[in-house]
């Protein structure tokens, strides 16, 4: 299954997580009084009734949710797109986590830039917030974004490095392992990367870096295909 725009309205999205932690799994939760606030505490920093930009680097690429009223590739500047947060729920287990990407520091990194309406932003931002920092993985930020010609103020979600689920300097061995191995609720995380990889492309960026480990990732599921792996989620592109 895949996140929906419907789970966020209803708040499902929480719900599970919450129910997780009660099954065992220890997370730092979010209220929906505290996600309030922290997105309050964002938009003081922009004037009021003012369009809002966001940059998505990742699954907001492919999966956006929002409503938006423009869209245009953009790129920011001393933040780089990299998996640096380990995912316990959506797309891996406790047993064996996944993945997810982040914004950590240095270099750059393209992606897309959507503007969100004045009158849409309280309502779309909440969805956002609600996808984004309900267990705090990640923290909000203004980063300036360029699209060639301009450039804009927008929110984007970077990883929490204070965070006990930041992922600080894992090797790419082990990166590549749990890509191609882990899996949950929301589907594999070898699908989230070849989605993102996917979606970058279709907006005409190439990230090296994805590239490469996209090919290394099918690689290790095509190995441990051969080698026995029958609990492994399937090689992207085939039928499971």
């Amino acid at each position: 299954m895949s996140l929906s725009r419907s789970d966020l309205e209803a708040g499902n999205d929480q719900t599970r997580l919450l129910e997780a932690s009660h099954s065992g799994i220890k997370l730092t939760l979010l209220s929906e009084d505290e996600l309030q606030r922290s997105l309050d505490q964002t938009l003081q920093q922009q004037p009021p009734n003012s369009d809002i930009w966001i940059f998505a680097y990742g699954s907001l690429i492919w999966n956006p949710l929002i409503t938006y009223v423009e869209r245009r590739a953009g790129i920011i500047y001393d933040w780089h797109r990299c998996f640096c947060t380990w995912m316990i729920l959506g797309r891996g287990t406790p047993e064996n986590p996944g993945l997810l990407l982040g914004l950590d520091r240095g270099g750059s990194c393209r992606g897309i830039i959507y503007r969100i309406a004045a009158a849409d932003v309280a309502s779309e931002l909440l969805l956002l917030w609600r996808r984004e920092m309900l267990p705090s993985i990640y923290v909000a930020r203004w980063v300036r974004a360029f699209d060639g010609t301009q450039e804009f103020l927008a929110i984007a979600f970077v990883a929490n490095r204070q965070h006990p689920r930041y992922a600080d300097q894992i090797s790419l061995t082990t990166t590549v392992n749990s890509i191609a191995t882990a899996s949950g609720k929301l589907g594999s995380c070898a699908d989230y990367l070849m989605k993102t990889v996917d979606g970058l492309i279709a907006e005409g960026i190439k990230d090296r870096q994805l590239l490469l480990l996209r090919k290394q990732v099918l690689a290790k599921q095509q190995a441990n295909l051969i080698s026995g792996g029958s609990t492994l989620p399937p090689i992207y592109g085939q039928q499971p």
